[in-house]
């Protein structure tokens, strides 16, 4: 960038203010019903929710710092840090530049219309919709602008789709639709085989 910012929380609050409601999810929520079962957090279906976050959007402050023509993606470095699978770091997500750009993404410290709480990331966390949640990096500290693709653990090595061990995988990215299509009928009430009559039948749900 050709102007580096740093700016504390009463600065950011100072800022444009915009709230998005954003649904969040879990990368492994439902990974506890996979066979075989991963070695992490045991989430059957309750690693999901929706909150109001409030912040002020990101994209600004990008401009505002000169984002140059070699820029490819977008560090987010959180406070937390730890060691996972022998590799000690702090926790950092890579979001490709376009990504990082889009209006909606916020830096949020407010949700649900009072301060971020701890859980969620105090004093301030990335929203970025659409996204699971390992991208919504909490306790935000360092936000960098790279040139060449970010090889960080949690982008290279954590959070991939794979079908075998060994292989390198395919990035999580994107939240895939997760739905539920209300059975049609009525069931019986000993054995709950549901009765329909004959004829068109509009299957209805939610995603």
């Amino acid at each position: 960038v050709r102007a580096p910012l740093r700016l504390d929380l009463a600065g950011l609050r100072e800022r444009p203010r915009a709230t998005h409601r954003v649904t969040l999810e879990c990368a492994g929520n439902g990974r506890a019903l996979l066979e075989p079962r991963p070695v992490s957090q045991p989430w059957l279906s309750g690693a999901v929710g929706t909150a109001e976050w409030t912040g002020t959007p990101l994209a600004p402050l990008l401009r505002e710092a000169g984002v140059g023509d070699a820029a490819v993606e977008v560090v987010f470095t959180g406070a937390d840090h730890g060691v996972e699978r022998g590799v000690a770091q702090e926790y950092q997500r890579g979001l490709p530049l376009a990504e990082a750009l889009r209006e909606e993404v916020l830096l949020a410290y407010e949700m649900n219309g009072a301060p971020l709480p701890p859980q969620h990331g105090a004093p301030l966390r990335l929203v970025v919709p659409g996204w699971y949640g390992m991208a919504h990096v909490k306790w935000l500290r360092a936000v960098t602008v790279v040139d060449v693709p970010f090889t960080g653990f949690q982008n290279e090595v954590a959070y991939r789709y794979r079908q075998d061990a060994g292989e390198l995988g395919e990035p999580v990215t994107r939240m895939r639709p997760r739905a539920l299509v209300r059975p049609p009928g009525h069931p019986d009430f000993m054995s709950r085989v549901r009765a329909l009559a004959a004829g068109r039948c509009l299957l209805d749900g939610r995603a």
